[in-house]
C-alpha cells in the first residue's frame, strides 16, 4: 500500500459569509491569533508526514503565496533588530514543505477544483484538507485518516455527527460499524432535502483520503447541488463501487468560513497560547461578569 505523500488544500472559495472582510483578504488568511489559517492546515499535512501539498486559489489570493515564499527585507529587519527567534520562524514558514499553487479558472465547485490536481497527484494516493476548515488536535486528523487508508486500502473521511436539524446543510453517510471510531461507507448525499432523506447523522467535516482513480470518476460526476461538481458525489460513487471507511476524528473542527466560527477559534486557540493565554484567560473572566 502507497504511504500518502501527497496534499491538496482547495482555498478558492469567494468566502462571502465572512464578508466584508473578505473582499480583499482570502478568508484562508483570516488570523487565529497570529497566525493565518492557511498555516494551521498546511502544519496539519505536514505533522502528518506528508511533504507536497498543492493550494488550489483563484484571482486575488496571491497573499496565501506569499505567505509561503521567502521575504528577505523583513528577515533582514528582524535580524539587524536583534529579533533572531521571530526570524527563524518567519523562515520556517517558508520551509514547511514543498508547496504548489494553482488556480481553479472557474468556480464550478470542490470536485472540480480536486480535478484540478490530477497532475500534480499522478497515480498516489491522497489527502484532502478542506481550505475552510481548521481542526485541532493532539493528533493531526490528516494523520488518523492516513493511517486507516494504509489500513484498509481504501478512500477514507474524516466524519462527525452533526445536529438533525443540520444535516441538510451537510453530507449524510450510510455507515456501518467496523470498531471504535471506525466505519465502513457504502452510501452518501449531499445536503439531504429532509432528515429522512438522510442515512445518517454522520458527515464529512473538512478531511479525505483519496485514491487516483477519484479522478476518472471525478470526469464522469455531473453536476449536482448548486450547479456544481461535487466532491461528494464522486464519493458516493467510490463508496458504492469500492466501500470507503469513515473516521471519527479526534479534533476539534473549526468553520472559518463563518463568522462564528472564525470567533471560536480564535478564542479558543488564544486560550492555549503560550505566550498570552494566560492573560487571555482573565481578560474572559474579567467580562463574563457582564454578560
Amino acid at each position: 500500500m502507497k504511504k500518502v505523500r501527497k496534499a491538496v488544500i482547495p482555498a478558492a472559495g469567494l468566502g462571502t459569509r465572512v464578508l466584508p472582510a473578505t473582499k480583499s483578504m482570502p478568508k484562508e488568511m483570516l488570523p487565529i491569533v497570529d497566525k493565518p489559517a492557511i498555516q494551521y492546515i498546511v502544519e496539519e499535512a505536514v505533522h502528518s508526514g506528508i511533504d507536497e501539498i498543492l493550494i488550489i486559489t483563484n484571482r486575488g489570493k496571491g497573499l496565501m503565496e506569499d505567505h509561503f515564499d521567502r521575504m528577505p527585507e523583513l528577515e533582514a529587519k528582524l535580524l539587524s533588530s536583534g529579533k533572531h527567534s521571530v526570524y527563524d520562524e518567519i523562515v520556517e514558514i517558508s520551509q514547511l514543505a514543498n508547496i504548489y499553487f494553482i488556480r481553479q479558472k472557474e468556480t464550478k465547485g470542490l470536485g472540480h477544483a480536486v480535478n484540478r490536481a490530477r497532475s500534480f497527484i499522478g497515480d498516489e494516493p491522497f489527502a484532502v484538507l478542506y481550505g475552510d476548515d481548521v481542526i485541532i488536535g493532539k493528533n493531526p486528523v490528516c494523520a488518523q485518516l492516513c493511517r486507516a487508508y494504509e489500513e484498509y486500502g481504501k478512500g477514507v473521511v474524516g466524519v462527525k455527527e452533526v445536529a438533525p436539524e443540520a444535516i441538510k446543510k451537510y453530507s449524510s453517510l450510510k455507515v456501518e460499524p467496523i470498531r471504535e471510531r471506525m466505519f465502513s461507507v457504502t452510501d452518501m448525499i449531499e445536503k439531504p432535502a429532509t432528515l429522512k432523506d438522510a442515512f445518517s447523522l454522520y458527515s464529512i467535516l473538512g478531511r479525505c483520503v483519496l485514491p487516483p482513480v477519484i479522478f476518472d470518476i471525478l470526469d464522469e460526476t455531473p453536476p449536482g447541488a448548486g450547479g456544481e461538481i461535487q466532491l461528494t458525489d464522486a464519493m458516493r460513487t467510490l463508496a458504492r463501487s469500492q466501500g470507503m471507511i469513515a473516521v471519527d476524528f479526534d479534533g476539534t473542527r473549526y468553520d472559518m468560513g463563518n463568522k462564528l466560527g472564525v470567533m471560536q477559534a480564535s478564542v479558543e486557540i488564544a486560550l492555549n497560547h503560550p505566550e498570552i493565554g494566560e492573560d487571555f484567560r482573565k481578560y474572559l473572566r474579567q467580562i463574563a461578569n457582564d454578560l
